[in-house]
This record gives structure tokens, C-alpha cells and sequence, in this order.
């Protein structure tokens, strides 16, 4: 009876055991879930300032070296081209450009996180009316060896605006 109930006993306190340290792991790995999606978010939109305020020199911040980059019926893009492309754009004194983004969720697992998110882009040429571009998306972010979160992968489409 004894050893019954001390097996009953050491049972019952590796089951505790097990479901506190279960309790514990998923709260670390939430805050650091959670800490990975706040810097992803802020640098989603810092891009957006620099995007807007037409910031040459910082707009190919967000993306890694080894970009890889799809956009319907575009040829596959990589850091280089898409640079080039960014920064052409802002160059060209004759439009002006605003992005608004609409993140419609983030997932973080290691180092790796998707973003799926809608970019709304307006041009305004100066001579002509604004046209409005809404192009929904899908991120992959990689953790840098400086901890910084990049772009590695996206894929996006122009959807029609309603």
C-alpha cells in the first residue's frame, strides 16, 4: 500500500513537473514571438516613411542580399534589380508616390516569419489624375546575423480596387 501510494505520489509530481515547464516555454517563446512581430511591423513601416518621403538611400534596407522577389507578370527580381527599380522610381521627379500597408497577419517561427499584408500604392503624376494600385502579398522575413528581421522571399499581384 505504501509503495502504491508513493508511486501515486511521484507520479503525480512529474505530471505537475511536466505542466509547469510546459506552462513556462510557450510564455518565453510568445514574448519572443511577440518582440520578432513588433520589429517586423516596424520596419514594415519605416520602409513606408522612407518610401513616401522618397528616402533613396534607405528604401533597400528592409530587403536581404539574397532577395528573391515575384510580382505578376514581372520578371523574378533580385536584391540588385529590385534596388535599381526603387530607386529609379524615386528619382523621377514628374510622380509622386504614397503607400499605405495594411498588415493582415504575422507569423514568427525561429528565424524565419510570413507576413501576409495588402500594400495600397497611389500615383500622381504631375500632369495627370492618381491612380491607385492595391497589391496584397506575401513576406518572408529572415533573421539576420545582426538580429535585424529582412525580406528574403515575397510574392505579390496587383488585385483590382474596388
Amino acid at each position: 500500500m505504501r509503495m502504491k501510494r508513493a508511486r501515486i505520489g511521484a507520479f503525480t509530481a512529474g505530471v505537475l513537473a511536466i505542466l509547469l515547464s510546459a506552462s513556462y516555454v510557450p510564455a518565453a517563446k510568445a514574448d519572443s514571438t511577440t518582440a520578432a512581430s513588433n520589429q517586423i511591423r516596424a520596419e514594415l513601416e519605416k520602409w513606408t516613411r522612407d518610401f513616401d518621403s522618397r528616402n533613396a538611400s534607405e528604401v533597400c534596407s528592409l530587403f536581404a542580399p539574397d532577395l528573391i522577389s515575384n510580382f505578376r507578370g514581372e520578371p523574378e527580381d533580385t536584391y540588385n534589380s529590385l534596388c535599381a527599380n526603387l530607386q529609379m522610381a524615386l528619382a523621377d521627379p514628374a510622380k509622386a508616390y504614397h503607400y499605405d500597408l495594411e498588415i493582415k497577419e504575422i507569423i514568427v517561427s525561429g528565424d524565419v516569419a510570413v507576413v501576409r499584408l495588402v500594400w495600397t500604392l497611389k500615383v500622381r503624376p504631375k500632369n495627370g489624375s492618381e491612380e491607385t494600385k492595391r497589391e496584397p502579398g506575401m513576406d518572408i522575413f529572415r533573421r539576420q546575423p545582426d538580429g535585424s528581421w529582412k525580406i528574403s522571399r515575397y510574392m505579390a499581384y496587383e488585385a483590382p480596387y474596388p
